[in-house]
């Protein structure tokens, strides 16, 4: 029993610890040109990707306060962040003058399909993510004020 129970703590903390691939799926940014997850890692060692909706609340919020710490951020760990926007085409015409409203010193990108939401399991957003040599490190849905100080000790860890 006891080598049974050894076993599963393994199995469970080798689950836990496994980093995730990264989806193909085609995204946009704003000025139309298609790029991936997976371009953008090659450009960049660490990466935060944060999927929002400019009807979401929690995803705005999320995104402000990131905004408000980018810049020490970026200075202490070289972090990149993009917001990959997952509204529709019903919504979509939104973002641009959200975003420079806002003017949130991030890359923005656009999963108006949906498809990247669908390839990553994203039930809800804000869902974050953090991103290093092109593998899921980090992951996190929801947010409550002060989640971003959270965000940022997992940033060091990966950096």
């Amino acid at each position: 029993m006891k080598h049974f129970i050894r076993l599963l703590v393994f199995a469970i903390s080798f689950t836990l610890s496994a980093q995730e691939s990264l989806p193909t799926t085609e995204i946009k940014t704003l000025d139309g040109t298609t790029t991936s997850l997976q371009e953008i890692s090659k450009q960049n060692d660490l990466i935060v990707v944060s999927l929002w909706a400019t009807w979401c609340v929690p995803c705005k919020n999320e995104l402000d306060a990131i905004n408000e710490l980018y810049t020490d951020w970026q200075d202490e760990t070289n972090v990149k962040v993009y917001a990959i926007s997952i509204d529709d085409s019903r919504t979509v015409s939104r973002v641009k003058p959200l975003v420079n409203g806002k003017a949130w010193d991030f890359d923005i990108l656009l999963d108006t399909n949906n498809d990247l939401k669908r390839e990553l399991g994203a039930a809800t957003v804000p869902l974050t993510l953090i991103i290093k040599n092109g593998k899921i490190v980090y992951r996190h849905s929801g947010y409550t004020p002060g989640s971003e100080d959270s965000l940022f000790e997992e940033i060091k860890k990966h950096s």
